[in-house]
């Protein structure tokens, strides 16, 4: 068994020494244990901190491309490295290395294959209020969404067999935390997560500049998850906010001309009839959009299994 850590970094050069320092090289249950850096387009000492360290893998992004797609080429950088268990982790050190092995054994104990690292949110005294109440709205979108008992969705300090890692693929470019956990629900992959503890900051958060632009940003993440992985459930909530005022529009119409007072009332007639053919046609475009899911669901499939057939060739 081999377990492989990673590490996507962006111009880490002072904080990645302190991240690959506590990083273990044994990990009960694993033959061996190997590093993995994605460096994406750094323009500092990054990569040659990750070389002076002893870092086995080092995958070098033309540019800077932003965490999912670092996340992502990790993902199968991993798989190509022989990797039976991934675990993906910062380089600001925010997540304890010391808590991997307790990150790994529910995967280990063939209770899930993919495991997210809990961090105590309430009591992190860095943690603004508002990010902690984003964090927990977060959480609980996912959980509303995928059924999954996550209660800290947001954390990238997470185990992925190798199994649950070739069928991922993020499609949300900003992160890949509340999506990956969605799509494991929506593939049938068995998600848990453990408590985890977290370090002291080393810098100030990239993903988050201003509490305005982390609302924005996340408010579109969690539309977009919707309406990519629920999109039947989404449409038909439009659907009815749009056709349920027509027919009220439209009984009132009929109510009205059944008293001989119909003359004066014609546009809510012509209102009604408006937005219940605007529900219908969201409905509509639900269900065109849920066969379109169901389209994913297989071209993910299909993804998993050439992947996996490319690694065994090049192995």
């Amino acid at each position: 068994m081999k377990l492989v850590i990673q590490v996507p970094c962006f111009n880490e050069e002072h904080t990645l020494p302190e991240t690959l320092q506590d990083l273990p090289r044994q990990v009960e249950g694993f033959d061996s244990v190997e590093w993995l850096i994605v460096d994406d387009g750094s323009t500092d000492g990054t990569v040659a901190v990750a070389e002076r360290m002893g870092v086995d893998h080092i995958v070098r992004l033309s540019h800077n491309q932003g965490l999912a797609i670092a996340f992502m080429t990790g993902i199968e950088a991993c798989l190509r490295a022989g990797a039976d268990v991934i675990v993906n982790t910062d380089g600001d050190n925010q997540y304890a290395a010391s808590c991997i092995p307790r990150l790994v054994q529910p995967i280990l104990e063939k209770r899930a294959q993919i495991v997210v690292g809990e961090r105590p949110v309430a009591s992190i005294a860095h943690f603004s209020p508002a990010k902690r109440k984003l964090q927990s709205l977060g959480s609980w979108v996912v959980r509303a969404v995928s059924g999954a008992s996550i209660k800290d969705a947001p954390s990238g300090f997470r185990a992925i067999h190798k199994d649950a890692a070739a069928r991922l693929y993020v499609f949300n470019r900003y992160t890949y935390t509340l999506e990956t956990i969605i799509q494991a629900s929506r593939l049938g992959i068995p998600v848990a997560s453990v408590p985890v503890e977290v370090n002291d900051p080393t810098r100030e958060s990239r993903l988050m500049k201003s509490t305005a632009q982390y609302i924005f940003k996340s408010a579109i993440v969690i539309t977009r998850i919707a309406i990519i992985y629920k999109p039947l459930r989404f449409f038909a909530g439009i659907a009815v906010l749009l056709a349920l005022p027509g027919m009220l529009a439209i009984v009132r119409f009929l109510y009205l001309f059944l008293q001989g007072q119909g003359d004066g009332h014609v546009q809510s007639l012509v209102i009604g009839t408006a937005l219940v053919g605007s529900g219908v046609f969201a409905f509509l475009a639900g269900i065109l959009a849920d066969l379109i899911a169901a389209n994913r669901v297989l071209l993910a499939d299909i993804r998993a299994r050439m992947l996996r057939a490319n690694i065994d060739i090049e192995k």
